[in-house]
């Protein structure tokens, strides 16, 4: 582990990251100070305190449905499927990461600010209903080892780029992490509304208001993650996916119909340390 960590900090970093301010574009009051509005939750906040904190900029959701059986078929033993109305949604996340810190510490400019890109769908254990990763690229080979360690997700190196483009965004991402299946998004989005929060009970909030990560080590157990943050920003979105080869990379067929799509302009967020899950609690 020191001597990949010793190599990664070694790499350079190229990140050509779209900086317009935040403050040019309408927000929500709720946007920052994540501990501050805990209603929304669907379970109450951790007792230990927070380990990580981060801001998320420049997010699309794109969703497409995807039959249950494909789904579940992919996923680690154990972890229980999360649908609605009887289907699987897959999402493909391009956005970029500022602020990335430990709790108690600065954020590093050579360590905090560069894009990542997701590939997710949705699973459940116990009452928790979850994210799992398929696959997380990013552009910083510290960043990469330092989660793959720390929470084990699938953190993979890339090459990438998140410039503005008018009220939108231009991203490009080609996955170089070594032994691991080739994946290239090319894409180009933006709002296309004003700001809303989705309603509980719809498909929308059921995507998007999730409030732990599950991940799995290289023995099969499962772990959990909480995070903390606002009610969702979100806005209506249009989106040009020129190259989009992410979901394939891990054996998914994406429908041929358009995705769900919705765009957030920032988001600050705090996460807790993983946990092993137990007997499906």
């Amino acid at each position: 582990m020191q001597k990949e960590m010793s190599l990664a900090l070694r790499r350079a970093v190229t990140i050509n990251c779209f900086q317009k301010s935040f403050h040019e574009y309408p927000v929500m009051p709720d946007v920052t100070h994540p501990l501050h509005y805990t209603e929304h939750r669907p379970w109450p906040l951790p007792s230990t305190p927070w380990v990580m904190a981060q801001v998320w900029h420049d997010l699309i959701f794109a969703h497409w449905p995807i039959p249950a059986a494909q789904m579940a078929a992919l996923l680690p033993p154990g972890l229980v499927l999360d649908t609605w109305e009887g289907e699987a949604w897959v999402a493909v996340v391009p956005f970029r990461m500022s602020g990335v810190r430990p709790r108690l510490l600065p954020p590093l400019p050579w360590l905090s600010a560069f894009p990542e890109l997701n590939v997710r769908t949705y699973v459940r254990m116990g009452d928790k209903a979850g994210v799992y990763f398929f696959s997380l690229d990013a552009a910083n080979p510290v960043a990469v080892a330092l989660a793959r360690t720390l929470y084990h997700l699938p953190y993979l190196r890339a090459a990438m780029s998140c410039e503005g483009d008018g009220d939108g965004i231009r991203y490009r991402s080609r996955r170089t992490h070594t032994g691991a299946p080739p994946a290239e998004l090319r894409a180009s989005y933006r709002p296309v509304s004003p700001i809303y929060q989705a309603t509980p009970g719809t498909l929308e909030a059921w995507l998007v208001e999730r409030y732990c990560l599950y991940s799995v080590d290289r023995r099969g157990r499962i772990y959990r993650g909480e995070i903390q943050h606002a009610p969702w920003p979100l806005q209506k979105a249009e989106a040009d996916f020129e190259t989009n080869g992410m979901a394939q990379a891990p054996g998914l067929d994406l429908p041929d119909t358009p995705p769900l799509l919705h765009f957030a302009r920032r988001l600050d967020v705090v996460a807790w340390a993983i946990q092993p899950v137990d007997g499906g609690r």
